[in-house]
């Protein structure tokens, strides 16, 4: 390997472990500010922007981009914290909707500003050919890390994503 490619080895791993800390500090920021995980925000966020008949868990899953067995534990626990509630629909016995509480609604305002908004805000506001140009560099790590596959919604959150029910 030539000195060059050695050293953009190197900033390649420095930038990807910067990335890696940024969402371990946020998630530790987080769950100390509001007790939540970056997950269940982004889910109360979800079920904050319905209207009254809440979300369903299978939509849910579908704008998360996770599994509906994913999103049922997350749902699970933010059942049990009091933040959101599943009630059956009154026009579809077999359907369920979530809701949020208002316990789930104080959690939301009072969670710290998103890292993922943060680089939302950042991202739209960049050209479409160097969004589109990122994109393609973050779909080549994932790669490069045989993880294009992983159950992974677009919630920046640090740990192994695969687990992200049963750790939170």
């Amino acid at each position: 390997m030539t000195r060059t490619g050695s050293n953009r080895t190197d900033e390649s791993l420095i930038a990807l472990r910067r990335i890696l800390r940024a969402a371990e500090g946020y998630q530790r920021s987080l769950a100390q500010a509001s007790g939540l995980t970056p997950p269940k925000l982004r889910v109360l966020q979800i079920v904050a922007g319905k209207p009254d008949d809440g979300a369903t868990p299978k939509a849910l899953a579908t704008q998360m981009g996770v599994a509906q067995a994913t999103i049922t534990a997350l749902l699970d626990k933010l059942e049990a914290d009091r933040l959101v509630v599943r009630l059956r629909s009154e026009t579809d016995r077999r359907q369920t909707n979530v809701l949020i509480t208002a316990q789930g609604r104080a959690a939301l305002r009072d969670a710290p500003d998103a890292l993922q908004q943060r680089f939302v805000r950042a991202f739209e506001q960049m050209a479409d050919w160097e969004q589109s140009q990122l994109v393609s560099s973050l779909e080549r790590v994932a790669a490069m890390l045989d993880a294009e596959d992983m159950d992974a919604a677009p919630v920046l959150t640090y740990g192994d994503i695969r687990n992200t029910p049963s750790a939170d």
